[in-house]
C-alpha cells in the first residue's frame, strides 16, 4: 500500500510539473520529475527525427515548378570554339595543300567530264558578253555626244540663218536636218542604253550569280579531293591499333565531303542548264530590239534628208527667191 501510494505521488508530482511548463517551452522539452522518471509529450518526440534529418549548413526549401532558379550543365563554348578553329585550321591546310599539289603537276584531281566543259563555255561567255556590252555603252556614250553636236550645230545654222537673209534657205535646210539626226540620235542613244542595262544584268547578276556557285563548287571540288588523297595514303600505309582510328575517321570525313561534293555539283548543274536558257531567250528579245532601233534610225534619217533636199530645192527654184543683185564685178 505504501508502494502504491509513493508511486501515486510521483505521478501527481509530474502532472504538475508538466502543467505548470509554459506553452512555448513545451515543444521538444523533457521534464524530468522525482525517482529519474521522465515524462516527454508525444508532439516533441515526434518532430525530433524531422529537425535532426536535416542539415543546418543547406536549409531545404519547397520549390514550385518554375519559382527558383535551375541550373543546366552545358556545354563549354570556350572549348567549343577552340574545336571549331582547329577543323578549320586542318581542312585549310589539306585544302592548300591540295591546290599547290595541282597546280605544281603533282597532284591528282576529280574531273566532271559533263559539268567542267560547259563551266568553260560559261566563263568564256560572261568574258565576250561583257566585252560587248562595254563596246555598246561606249557606243551609247559617242551618239549621245553626237546628238548633243548635232543640236548645238542646228542652233548655229538657224542663228545664221536670220542674220544672212540670202543664204536663210540653206541655213533654214541645214539647221532642221541636224535637229532631225539629234532628235533621231537620242530615241538612237535610249534603245542602245536599254540593251546596255539588260546586258549587265545578264552579265553581272545573273551570270555572276552562277559564277559564284561555280567558285563554290571548285572550292567543294578541291576540299574533296584533299581527303580523297589523305584516304588513300592512309589505305597504302600499314594498319594497326594506331591507324586504324585515323583510317576509320579518314573514311567519315571523306563520306561526308563527297556528299558535299555531289550536292554542290547537283545545284550547280542546274543553275548551268537554268542560266542557258534564260540567257538565250533575253539575247534573242534584245538583239532584235537592237536591230530595230538601228534600222528605223537609219532609214528614219534616210527619208528625212531626201525629202529636205527635195524641199529645199523646190524652195530655191521658186520665182520668188531670186538670184540677187549682181556682183559688184557684174556691174563694172
Amino acid at each position: 500500500m505504501e508502494v502504491a501510494e509513493q508511486r501515486r505521488g510521483v505521478n501527481l508530482a509530474c502532472d504538475t510539473t508538466e502543467e505548470e511548463t509554459p506553452p512555448w517551452e513545451s515543444n521538444g522539452i523533457c521534464n524530468h520529475g522525482n525517482g529519474g522518471i521522465a515524462s516527454c509529450p508525444a508532439d516533441a518526440t515526434a518532430e525530433v527525427p524531422m529537425e535532426t534529418g536535416q542539415s543546418e549548413d543547406l536549409p531545404v526549401t519547397s520549390q514550385t515548378p518554375g519559382s527558383g532558379p535551375v541550373v543546366v550543365q552545358g556545354r563549354n563554348p570556350a572549348s567549343e570554339k577552340l574545336q571549331q578553329v582547329r577543323k578549320w585550321s586542318i581542312t585549310t591546310y589539306k585544302c592548300t595543300r591540295q591546290a599547290l599539289s595541282e597546280k605544281l603537276g603533282r597532284g591528282s584531281r576529280t574531273v566532271d567530264l559533263d559539268l567542267e566543259p560547259r563551266l568553260e563555255l560559261l566563263k568564256d561567255d560572261r568574258r565576250r558578253f561583257d566585252q560587248a556590252t562595254k563596246l555598246a555603252q561606249t557606243l551609247a556614250d559617242q551618239v549621245a555626244q553626237l546628238a548633243a553636236t548635232q543640236k548645238t550645230l542646228g542652233d548655229a545654222f538657224a542663228e545664221l540663218g536670220l542674220k544672212t537673209p540670202a543664204l536663210h534657205v540653206e541655213f533654214g535646210m541645214n539647221a532642221e536636218a541636224q535637229k532631225f539626226l539629234c532628235k533621231s540620235g537620242e530615241t538612237l542613244t535610249a534603245a542602245i542604253n536599254s540593251f546596255t542595262a539588260d546586258m549587265n544584268t545578264l552579265v553581272n547578276r545573273t551570270m555572276e550569280d552562277t559564277m559564284v556557285s561555280v567558285r563554290q563548287y571548285e572550292a567543294a571540288r578541291i576540299e574533296y579531293d584533299a581527303y580523297r588523297v589523305d584516304l588513300e595514303e592512309l589505305n597504302l600505309g600499314p594498319r594497326d591499333a594506331v591507324t586504324l582510328p585515323k583510317l576509320e575517321q579518314a573514311q567519315k570525313d571523306f563520306q561526308s565531303q563527297r556528299e558535299r561534293y555531289q550536292r554542290v555539283r547537283e545545284d550547280l548543274s542546274v543553275k548551268v542548264k537554268l542560266l542557258q536558257e534564260n540567257k538565250v531567250k533575253v539575247l534573242h528579245n534584245q538583239l532584235w530590239l537592237l536591230h530595230g532601233a538601228m534600222a528605223t534610225n537609219s532609214s528614219s534619217c534616210h527619208r528625212f534628208l531626201q525629202q529636205n533636199i527635195r524641199q529645199a530645192g523646190e524652195r530655191l527654184s521658186s520665182p520668188d527667191v531670186g538670184v540677187g543683185a549682181p556682183s559688184w564685178l557684174e556691174e563694172s
